[in-house]
């Protein structure tokens, strides 16, 4: 676990699960935020009471509920509970943000600290190329009505004292999706968002909230519904005792079947190397691949020059969805992965009733108190191979594509591309692919580096 906001966020969602197990999350929940912030304890914040009202935006967003709706600070857990039970309506945004959460953190800026000798060089004022550095009183300081925030400053600094400070949230996010409101807080533009979760890893105070879909999962489960489990290739990284040890677990919680979506991948691999070879037959110059959501949201809100150049195959999770469907038609499928641009691209398949994160598993198998360790093996019918399974790597599908076109084609050639984590600079660099400026014909593009097994709601990292 690698920071504060992450441990106090499963913490309380393993509170939430082990609630609803119990049966008194009806009675409790409204207490659940002063039974982590009690009298006298001490604050994460300026104080406990704005603590507890940050835990109860998070236990409506469990609920799946937006936490910048008006009247939510009038409105008790427990009437948002008793909506969430009488409605079974998916969130219509994967992500929300918390104004009660968010520190409106200072604009990103360049800082002289105390540091700064004044030195006689002033290699600082002499880089600068707006004349924004000046000596006073042997200290360097900044005009910022001139100031580009270039860094060339910070890059020649004898004493390394001067720092830019950044705004967490928007320096992650690639597309600038994310920018302040009027009140100074953190607000999402959902027309530019690509669902790539780099605010909500990157925020430090947890402001950035997913509208999950948990209450949802364990109440259908509850009610005697039958609900099936879709696992991305990923878990296998995330959880201890291989997948036949996981999938018995996740089968422990209730689900009534749990389904490798490598399978699906094998479906993409196949049909994606018959895509790639036809459109090299006609001519085509490059295809990318299609199975990163955030990617292909990319593409669509921001790249638009290369959409044609994306592959019509379908992403492993549609794939299992159908397989799902087909082995179950009465069930509710919930597609389980690292990702919220996975969760945001559930929302648009019909064969994916819900979805669920690997940290959202994790609590939920806390929660419930199931050991995973101590579960028999799963009976797998029969087990993905390898490549569909390495997916969750970058350059997974690229390995999987080419061993799939080893000894057919072979008057064609696989010059393979990938970029490995989507920023402002990858973004910049699939225009040029998009112009035909970068070699390759094969492009594999990742946005998380290292690819799903780096997700911003994976377990491990």
């Amino acid at each position: 676990m690698s920071n504060g906001a992450e441990r106090l966020r499963r913490e309380l969602m393993i509170r939430f699960v082990r609630e609803f197990k119990n049966g008194t999350l009806e009675k409790n929940i409204d207490r659940i935020p002063f039974a982590i912030r009690p009298a006298q304890s001490a604050s994460s914040r300026c104080c406990i009471y704005h603590d507890r009202a940050v835990l109860k935006y998070r236990l409506m967003t469990m609920l799946g509920f937006d936490c910048g709706d008006d009247g939510c600070e009038e409105r008790p857990l427990s009437g948002y509970l008793e909506e969430a039970q009488s409605s079974d309506l998916r969130p219509s945004q994967p992500l929300t943000v918390s104004a009660a959460g968010c520190d409106g953190c200072p604009e990103s800026r360049i800082n002289v600290t105390t540091n700064c000798r004044g030195c006689f060089a002033r290699p600082c004022v002499f880089s600068c190329p707006k004349q924004a550095i000046s000596v006073e009183d042997h200290h360097a300081k900044v005009d910022y009505s001139k100031c580009i925030k270039c860094g060339k400053c910070l890059q020649v600094c004898p004493f390394n004292a001067i720092i830019k400070t950044k705004v967490p949230c928007e320096d992650a996010c690639p597309v600038g999706a994310i920018r302040k409101d009027g009140t100074g807080h953190a607000s999402i533009d959902f027309d530019k968002c690509i669902y790539c979760g780099k605010c909500f890893a990157k925020c430090p105070f947890g402001a950035v909230m997913e509208r999950s879909e948990l209450y949802r999962v364990m109440r259908h489960i509850r009610d005697g519904r039958k609900v099936v489990a879709l696992v991305a290739p990923s878990a296998q990284f995330q959880f201890p005792g291989g997948i036949g040890k996981l999938f018995s677990a996740i089968a422990a919680v209730g689900f009534a079947d749990v389904i490798e979506v490598a399978l699906g991948a094998e479906l993409t691999t196949e049909n994606e190397a018959k895509e790639f070879v036809e459109r090299l037959r006609k001519g085509e110059k490059l295809m990318t691949t299609s199975c990163c959501t955030a990617y292909v949201e990319l593409v669509r809100k921001h790249a638009q020059e290369l959409q044609s150049c994306v592959s019509s195959t379908p992403s492993p999770m549609r794939y299992a969805g159908m397989l799902a469907r087909d082995k179950h038609p009465d069930a509710l499928t919930v597609f389980i992965g690292p990702c919220i641009a996975k969760r945001f691209e559930a929302f648009q398949s019909e064969n994916i009733d819900m979805a669920m994160s690997f940290e959202e598993l994790g609590s939920l198998l806390a929660g419930w108190g199931v050991d995973i360790m101590s579960q028999p093996e799963w009976p797998m019918p029969r087990p993905a191979i390898a490549t569909a399974r390495n997916f969750a790597k970058s350059c997974g599908v690229t390995d999987a594509v080419l061993t799939e076109l080893l000894g057919e084609n072979s008057d064609l050639k696989l010059d393979s591309k990938f970029i490995n984590g989507i920023d402002a600079k990858t973004a910049l660099q699939l225009k040029l692919y998009a112009k035909g400026k970068l070699p390759g014909n094969f492009l594999e593009v990742m946005s998380c580096p290292g690819g799903c097994v780096g997700g911003p709601c994976s377990l491990v990292r």
